[in-house]
């Protein structure tokens, strides 16, 4: 049987914690665990998209983990500083002839991720590409309006 079971083992790590804790330890359910994942959201069974996000001058560039998806199934959003990754995985079903499938793991449906820079991006010069799994974003960053002054007649 395959149940994932919460373990957490940092009271067992500190044999001096204070005799209350202890006791809470012993008894069920340490005080301080009783409300750690209340105000979480639920778990969608969809995959966090992982991204890497790195700065120059010029330009951010983002690389964004997406292994088992082909281009056309992303989608990408900018608007001023902030960036849209939506992705759909599709089902592959896998099963030949007369298979049956008896066990699936793998997350199919849409998925999105959001997240601002610090400055607008010009995005009529965003360069994307997407290789081996891995999306790569290039978002040059706008240039900075100057003040223009204006010649009173």
């Amino acid at each position: 049987m395959n149940t994932l079971v919460r373990w957490h083992n940092r009271h067992r790590q500190n044999p001096l914690a204070n005799s209350m804790t202890n006791s809470l330890v012993n008894a069920s359910v340490p005080v301080d665990d009783l409300f750690a994942t209340f105000f979480r959201p639920a778990a969608s069974g969809a995959p966090e998209i992982r991204l890497d996000v790195n700065e120059d001058k010029h330009a951010y560039r983002v690389s964004a983990t997406l292994a088992g998806v082909k281009k056309e199934d992303i989608q990408l959003a900018v608007n001023n500083n902030e960036v849209t990754i939506e992705v759909e995985f599709k089902r592959d079903s896998g099963v030949v002839d007369d298979e049956k499938s008896i066990h699936r793991e793998r997350f199919y449906g849409k998925t999105s991720r959001a997240f601002a820079v610090a400055e607008d991006i010009d995005e009529a010069n965003i360069d994307a590409k997407y290789v081996d799994g891995v999306l790569h974003l290039t978002l040059p960053k706008k240039a900075p309006v100057s003040a223009k002054r204006i010649t009173i007649n």
